[in-house]
Order: C-alpha cells, then structure tokens, then sequence
C-alpha cells in the first residue's frame, strides 16, 4: 500500500465555504420497491477548495464535455453522485468522484454548473 499524501492543510488553509444540499434519511418503500423520500432535502455549511478545471480537465470525457463554468472540487468530507452544491450563490451537481483515496486523504469531485 502507497503512503498517503496528506491535503488537507491544503484544504484548511486554502478552501472555501460552501452549501451541500444533503436528501434527507426519511422514507418508505413503495408498492414497486422503490424508495421514496419523505424529507425536505437540507442544506449543510461544508468547506473545500473550489477551483475551474485546467485545461487538461476541458476534454470530451464519457460523463460528456466539460465547460469552463463547471468545478473541480477538493472536499475533506465525502459527497455523492448528483448531489447538489451551491458556492457564491451558484449551483452546480456532483458529477464524478476521481478517487484516489488510496493515495490521499481528500475526495476529488468535478461538479457540473447547474443551469438556471
């Protein structure tokens, strides 16, 4: 096992706040097996360091083609797929996680900018 290379005073000292909008636990499952959710999503203070892709992460990818207002997000807290996040009163969804968890200690998203 590789020796994990540590981000996250690079995360403290550089991050920023930010929104998660975090689907509430509350539910039942319906006649199909389905889940549906009976809470009102709710949204959480996080911190992380925000930063517009490279030019590297501007490339035509399977999830589709990136655009210079979507996000690449360094968070000490993890987050899932499609979640919703909000920064500098924009919102904007998880769409990938690039784990490298194996070899650092932060969770690396690319979040779409969500159209208003």
């Amino acid at each position: 096992m590789p020796k994990t290379i540590s981000f996250k005073r690079m995360v403290e000292k550089n991050g920023v706040p930010f929104v998660a909008i975090v689907e509430g636990t509350e539910g039942y499952y319906d006649d199909a097996g389905d889940w549906v959710s009976s809470s009102v999503p709710t949204p959480e203070n996080r911190f992380g360091v925000i930063l517009p892709l490279s030019e590297d992460d501007l490339k035509y990818t399977i999830g589709g083609t990136y655009t210079t207002q979507d996000r690449k997000l360094y968070t000490l807290e993890p987050l899932k797929k499609g979640q919703k996040i909000q920064y500098k009163g924009v919102e904007y969804i998880v769409q990938t996680f690039k784990d490298y968890t194996d070899y650092t200690d932060v969770f690396i998203y690319v979040a779409r900018w969500a159209e208003q």
